[in-house]
């Protein structure tokens, strides 16, 4: 498999825990102390499942402006959810307040409770996934100087301009997985987040297969099919302990999958269980195997997991 330069590794926090202004700045300069290259939010405005979260481009701003070095950003915005041109000149805004260092993720929209309770449309996945490409197509240009014109079955825009217009584009993120979205993050996408497949019905898949190393391999075969070299990232949640085994026995059990699947949570590209010098380990052998080099962990664990962001970032 083709995994392209291998990059060096970042890692992120996406916030979690914080419930008012101070924790969330006081989340970010603590992830820059301990070496964390980013700090992220959501874009849910429902409890569950990840708990009250700020507007996350206002949220970003505070961030930004209480941190010098870590950059910000989307993990990811439903698309549905702004217009792109909107959503363009926020992103340039928050670039320019941020002196360059805001990261613009998006993707199709998965929860569909979020939508129905909200009053917006729950489109088949094809519409939404074709809208997202249109939003894609007129981000990557607002956004990299061009004045824009397009017409699309989704969005018409003409003769557009984007200011503040950033000194350089915004890297763009997109999270993926299944294999058309992935097909759109491989396009567009400076960094692709590879998640397991969202359903029809509005949920994420939880199935075990979602997470094997085969599927894992070939969600990245579809992302670099496209011929760009793209950073790949993930959301993981480390489980610490001793012995690795145990820790996998006890995150096979938890997820649902029974204890007799602790081997195979072993091998999971998505699964990081054991202490943080054997954590460490098993990132550089997957970076080698899929490519991965930008890991994200919840607030709630970047404690815990700043040993291996010691001893793995920017190498």
């Amino acid at each position: 498999m083709s995994t392209g330069e291998r990059r060096p590794f970042r890692f992120g926090v996406v916030v979690e825990s914080a419930r008012s202004a101070d924790e969330l700045t006081a989340v970010a300069r603590r992830a820059e102390r301990l070496g964390y290259a980013t700090v992220t939010l959501r874009d849910h405005f429902l409890t569950e499942p990840f708990g009250d979260q700020f507007a996350p481009m206002v949220a970003l701003t505070a961030a930004a402006c209480a941190t010098s070095t870590l950059r910000v950003g989307t993990l990811v915005l439903a698309n549905d959810h702004r217009h792109p041109v909107l959503l363009a000149k926020e992103a340039a805004t928050l670039d320019q307040v941020s002196g360059g260092r805001f990261e613009l993720g998006v993707g199709a929209g998965w929860l569909r409770e979020e939508y129905d309770r909200a009053g917006i449309p729950f489109d088949p996945p094809g519409v939404r996934v074709e809208r997202l490409e249109e939003s894609l197509r007129i981000l990557r240009g607002l956004l990299g100087g061009e004045k824009v014109s397009m017409t699309g079955r989704h969005y018409s825009v003409r003769d557009l301009e984007v200011f503040p217009r950033p000194a350089s584009r915004p890297p763009l993120l997109v999270g993926a997985g299944s294999r058309r979205m992935l097909g759109l993050a491989g396009r567009y996408a400076d960094i692709v987040g590879i998640l397991p497949r969202a359903l029809p019905d509005g949920t994420i898949s939880d199935e075990i297969t979602e997470r094997l190393p085969g599927t894992i391999a070939r969600k990245v075969d579809h992302v670099r099919a496209q011929g760009r070299d793209v950073e790949l990232s993930m959301l993981v949640s480390p489980t610490f302990g001793p012995g690795p085994r145990e820790a996998a026995a006890r995150v096979a059990v938890l997820r649902g999958w029974g204890a007799s699947s602790a081997e195979l949570v072993l091998d999971m590209p998505s699964q990081f269980v054991g202490p943080p010098d054997h954590i460490a380990e098993q990132m550089a052998a997957r970076r080698d195997t899929y490519g991965f080099s930008y890991y994200v962990v919840s607030d709630t664990q970047m404690e815990e997991f700043a040993p291996v962001v010691a001893a793995l970032a920017g190498r």
